[in-house]
């Protein structure tokens, strides 16, 4: 069945890096498109990054362009967020999410904590 497993979270300062990792089991990884949503304390879930089919195209909301990367190797079916300049706005629960067949998958999510 579909798994979806991040790792990677932790505490990081302003200004500092943290690497989340998505390790995908279950489908179709290269054909498949896969996006990283954050949610923090009180509010709605929202997305930050996607990475879609073979061509592995991209997009990023407004707020983490320039900062965070998302990219995915398909040899170990796992996608990364490389997320760089942290801001505590950042500070979130970030999850993976795919959409495949009319069903909706989530991971248990990774917290991520910007503090000084």
């Amino acid at each position: 069945q579909v798994q979806l497993v991040e790792y990677g979270g932790g505490l990081a300062q302003p200004g500092g890096s943290l690497r989340l990792s998505c390790a995908c089991s279950g489908f179709t990884f290269s054909s498949s498109a896969i996006t990283w949503y954050r949610q923090a304390p009180g509010k709605e879930r929202e997305w930050v990054a996607l990475i879609v089919g073979t061509g592995g195209t991209t997009n990023y909301r407004d707020s983490v362009k320039g900062r965070f990367t998302i990219s995915r190797d398909t040899a170990k079916n796992t996608v990364y967020l490389q997320m760089n300049n942290l801001a505590p706005e950042d500070t979130a629960v970030y999850y993976c999410n795919l959409k495949k067949g009319g069903q909706t998958y989530w991971g248990q999510g990774t917290q991520v904590t910007v503090s000084a």
